[in-house]
């Protein structure tokens, strides 16, 4: 299945266009994949875009249904709210080896499961939005009826597109935290230290890019894996230096706890819609 695997996107918006866009850059022959949208007016545009069959499922009812049943590998692109709705409507065309996979934060597997054909094969995954440009990172929780070789196919619609990681089901909420939530944090930091700079005196555009760029080169530098990220800081700051006293202001304003405590909101807001989405 890994190397002929037929994959079904049901909704292309932001997180689903963005796991498309991957796996097709990663080399993913695009006859393989199919995929549906809402409106009309939106499926000829993604069809362009992607290179890819995309069908209107607010203009053909049976358009997820037709799109599940010749899929080895369906992901769920629709909002959190709407995911056990599509279960329920693509159940009866699904294969019984079908994967049904899950891009959506908060919807348990078990609820999923409840709206599916019984065994059916579901693999939950919370994936963020730097997947579209080759850097993303995945965490996947395959359920106890998914098969080695269906989770590799799984994890191969990731796998050019980032760091992919497999983990229970109950450590979802840490990844939502640590890397699904995680590019906001990231470009937080990077537009606050854009507008102050351009506060002390630089050009706004000349700001943006310099932020910008550091982020990618810290990034990069993080990557490799040599050193990490405490000795990487730690050699940036001279002793006495400008570094060191910006790390200085940051740890004494609280910095440590801040961020513990937006990544426990994160969690925390995860397990909250896992119990809002349970019927």
């Amino acid at each position: 299945m890994t190397d002929h695997a037929r994959v079904s996107f049901l909704g292309l918006g932001n997180m689903n266009g963005a796991i498309l866009a991957g796996y097709l850059a990663g080399g993913a022959d695009p006859s393989t994949v199919t995929a549906t949208v809402h409106t009309p007016e939106k499926a000829e545009p993604a069809a362009q875009k992607y290179g890819v069959q995309v069908s209107a499922s607010g203009a053909d009812q049976k358009a997820n249904q037709q799109a599940s049943a010749s899929a080895d590998v369906v992901l769920l692109g629709v909002k959190p709210k709407g995911i056990l709705a599509l279960c329920r409507e693509i159940s009866d065309a699904l294969h019984p080896e079908t994967v049904v996979v899950s891009v959506a934060a908060g919807v348990s597997r078990e609820a999923m499961e409840q709206n599916l054909p019984e065994g059916q094969p579901v693999v939950r995954t919370m994936p963020n939005t730097p997947l579209t440009v080759g850097s993303g990172v995945v965490g996947v929780a395959p359920g106890p009826t998914v098969t080695a070789e269906q989770l590799e196919s799984v994890k191969a619609v990731f796998a050019e597109s980032g760091l992919v990681v497999e983990v229970e089901e109950d450590q979802l909420s840490a990844v939502v935290a640590t890397a699904g939530s995680a590019p906001a944090y990231v470009f937080l930091l990077a537009e606050l230290i854009a507008a102050h700079g351009a506060e002390l005196g630089l050009d706004r555009a000349d700001a943006e890019a310099m932020a910008a760029a550091t982020v990618k080169g810290a990034g990069l530098m993080l990557t490799r894996g040599e050193e990490t990220a405490e000795t990487l800081r730690k050699n940036v700051m001279s002793p006495g230096g400008t570094t060191e006293k910006a790390v200085e202001s940051f740890l004494a304003g609280g910095l440590p706890d801040l961020v513990a405590r937006a990544m426990d909101a994160a969690a925390a807001r995860d397990r909250e819609m896992s119990e809002e989405f349970t019927d």
